[in-house]
C-alpha cells in the first residue's frame, strides 16, 4: 500500500505590507508550502495559538511591538524557525537580527526565489519533510534523474553524481538563470559550520562543468558571476 503523501509544510507571515503578504501567499502557496499572513505581533501569537506553523516570515518593522522584540519573545519559549524580512541591510542590522534568535535575515527588496530556497534549507535542517523533487529535470540537452542522482546525455551516457555534486546542480536547476552567491551555496550544502572561504563549492563546480560543458575552461551552462557566486543558463523543465 503506498504511504500518504506528506502534508505541506505551514508557514507564518508576519508584515505589516498586504501587498507584501498576498505576494508571499501565492508564491509559496503555489510552491507546496501552506502560508498565513497576519499584520502585527497580536496576530502573530494568536496564530500560533490556533496553529501549528513549521516556520515564520518576520517582518522588522511592524506597528506595535518590532520584529527584533517579537524574535526575541518567540524564542525564549520556542524553537520555531525564523527568517527576518527588512528594509535595513546593513551588516549590523543583520548580526543583530542573528544575535536575537533569527536563523536567517533577508534585505527587502527580495526575490521571493531566494526566500523559498532559505525556507526550504530552514526546513530541512529542523527535519520538516518537504515535497520532493521531480523526478527528472531536463536542461540543455541533459537530463537529472534525481531519484537516482544520475545525469544523462542526450546520447544516453549517464554519470552519477556524489552528494555535494546533486545537491548544489539541484540548487542551481531551481533558480536557472539566477545568480546563486557563493556563500548562499556554502550554508544550503555545508550548512553554517562551513567556513565561507572554503573551496568545496568551487572543486564542485568544476566537476559538475567538467561533465556537462563541451569546454570546462570555457563554460556556457553553469556559469561564474564574478565577486558573486554561479547562475546555470536556463531553461529548466521538469516531470514526474
Amino acid at each position: 500500500m503506498a504511504e500518504p503523501p506528506c502534508p505541506a509544510a505551514r508557514l507564518l507571515v508576519v508584515d505589516d505590507d498586504p501587498e507584501i503578504g498576498a505576494l508571499l501567499a501565492q508564491y509559496l502557496g503555489q510552491h507546496g508550502l501552506q502560508t498565513d499572513v497576519v499584520g502585527d505581533g497580536a496576530a502573530m501569537w494568536a496564530a500560533l495559538q490556533r496553529s501549528r506553523f513549521d516556520a515564520v516570515v518576520l517582518d522588522l518593522m511592524l506597528p506595535g511591538d518590532d520584529g527584533l522584540a517579537l524574535c526575541q519573545q518567540l524564542r525564549a519559549q520556542s524553537s520555531l524557525p525564523v527568517i527576518m524580512l527588512t528594509a535595513r541591510g546593513r551588516p549590523m542590522d543583520r548580526i543583530l537580527g542573528l544575535e536575537t534568535g533569527a536563523d536567517d535575515y533577508m534585505a527587502k527588496p527580495f526575490d521571493p526565489r531566494e526566500l523559498l530556497a532559505r525556507l526550504r534549507a530552514v526546513l530541512r535542517r529542523t527535519g520538516v519533510q518537504l515535497e520532493p523533487p521531480p523526478a527528472r529535470l531536463h536542461f540543455a540537452g541533459w537530463t537529472l534523474d534525481t531519484r537516482r542522482r544520475a545525469l544523462q546525455a542526450a546520447d544516453g551516457r549517464r554519470h552519477l553524481l556524489g552528494d555535494t555534486d546533486f545537491a548544489v546542480l539541484l540548487l542551481l536547476l531551481r533558480q536557472p538563470d539566477q545568480v546563486l552567491e557563493r556563500d548562499f551555496l556554502v550554508e544550503q550544502v555545508y550548512g553554517r559550520d562551513r567556513q565561507p572561504n572554503d573551496r568545496g563549492i568551487d572543486m564542485c563546480i568544476s566537476r559538475l562543468r567538467q561533465v556537462l560543458e563541451d569546454d570546462s575552461r570555457a563554460p556556457a551552462l553553469i556559469r561564474t558571476v564574478r565577486h558573486r557566486g554561479y547562475s546555470l543558463a536556463g531553461p529548466v523543465h521538469a516531470d514526474d
